[in-house]
């Protein structure tokens, strides 16, 4: 995990596969009151590598706070499976509620190269953090 430049964006490459995050908390679809808070997530991924290769599956584990954990697995991502030649990338935004004022998400996606090969692509460990979490110094 590289956070890049303090900008709360994160990245990892896997076999020439990189894959950008920049959460965003979303304060209208939030009710701190009720305990539900929304972040957005806005992911590229970007083929760096000399295969075309095509994103099969996604696997999340978001927990939060108290360090509950929650496991999402699912074909693709936002409906798509993306084909992704040399040089091209692929955007999405997602989305993720939680019952805490911060937690974390990571995961992976599987990855399926031209001669069939599958692998799995790290997806860089972000920080879910909102204006209503409480700091505690030590």
């Amino acid at each position: 995990m590289e956070d890049i430049a303090n900008t709360g964006t994160y990245q990892a490459i896997t076999r020439d596969i990189r894959v950008v995050v920049e959460p965003v908390y979303l304060e209208e679809q939030s009710q701190p009151e009720d305990n539900h808070y929304v972040w957005a997530y806005t992911i590229q991924i970007e083929n760096r590598g000399a295969k075309t290769v095509q994103l099969r599956t996604r696997y999340w584990r978001i927990t939060d706070s108290t360090g509950h954990t929650q496991e999402v697995r699912g074909v693709g991502v936002v409906g798509e499976q993306p084909v992704l030649r040399p040089g091209e990338s692929f955007e999405y935004t997602s989305g993720a509620p939680l019952g805490t004022p911060t937690g974390f998400m990571t995961g992976v996606y599987e990855m399926q190269s031209e001669d069939g090969e599958t692998f799995d692509v790290e997806i860089p460990t972000f920080s879910l953090d909102s204006p209503y979490q409480n700091y505690s110094l030590h």
